[in-house]
């Protein structure tokens, strides 16, 4: 795509959202969602509470139950599965449920990695 053409999109575009913006400012609902929040805040600032505070004095539950489901929904991980290698050159067999075993990296680092993962028994 051109950069002309490119732009004229995103011109047009803009003009939707500023038309839309407009529809909105004009809106007698965001008017008073508006005028809400202000006194609101101000009512807050005139008694030294934050809106946590209110959320606190209104549900005291809330805190616990934001950070309860989280943690509920994470997975446990799932074990390592149990690997065993056999070395065709001198017969040694190792197990091992990861990579960091010493032999295994010494065995990788003489034969190649992928030649000792086709050992796997």
């Amino acid at each position: 795509m051109s950069r002309l053409a490119e732009f004229r999109q995103l011109e047009q575009k803009l003009a939707a959202q500023l038309a839309e913006l407009e529809a909105l400012k004009g809106s007698s609902e965001l008017q008073k969602e508006i005028e809400f929040e202000t006194r609101l805040r101000d009512l807050l600032a005139k008694y030294g509470f934050s809106l946590r505070d209110v959320i606190n004095l209104l549900d005291p539950q809330s805190g616990r139950r934001a950070s309860t489901p989280a943690v509920a929904e994470k997975a446990p991980r799932r074990a390592r599965q149990l690997k065993q290698y056999k070395n065709p050159h001198n017969g040694e067999i190792i197990e091992t449920k990861g990579g960091n075993h010493k032999l295994l990296k010494k065995w990788k680092a003489q034969y190649g990695a992928d030649e000792v993962e086709s050992w796997l028994a």
